[in-house]
């Protein structure tokens, strides 16, 4: 049974580069045909695709975050990361890492695309 679990700092200053990392267990990341998105959830509001990496190592980005998202994996750890620069507090929000079998609907996220997800991270980014 593949397990994801996130990880980062709770709390980041505005201006600063937000680091989160996925680590996968029970599964390798570059097994079958599965793509790695992050999603997030800011307090109020719905859940917003971010990017994701896929089984082949292609990487898309939802293009109003491109400018500040990068998406990579290490596979000898088994983990996915996001680097997210220039956070302001409307980048608060819970982090969570997914898989799904198909590249999602990067405007809707639909949870019915994915088969397994992380637990989630809060992130609150403030001074």
């Amino acid at each position: 049974q593949v397990k994801l679990q996130e990880s980062g700092p709770g709390l980041v200053k505005p201006s600063q580069t937000l680091s989160l990392t996925c680590t996968v267990s029970g599964g390798s990341i570059t097994a079958g045909y599965y793509y790695w998105s992050w999603i997030r959830q800011p307090p109020g509001k719905g859940l917003e695709w971010m990017g994701a990496i896929a089984y082949d190592a292609s990487i898309y980005y939802m293009p109003s975050l491109k400018s500040r998202t990068s998406i990579s994996r290490d596979t000898s750890k088994n983990q996915i990361t996001l680097q997210l620069s220039s956070v302001t507090p409307e980048d608060t929000a819970v982090y969570y890492c997914a898989r799904g079998s198909i590249l999602p609907n990067i405007w809707v996220v639909n949870t019915d695309e994915y088969d397994t997800w992380g637990q989630g991270t809060q992130v609150t980014v403030s001074s």
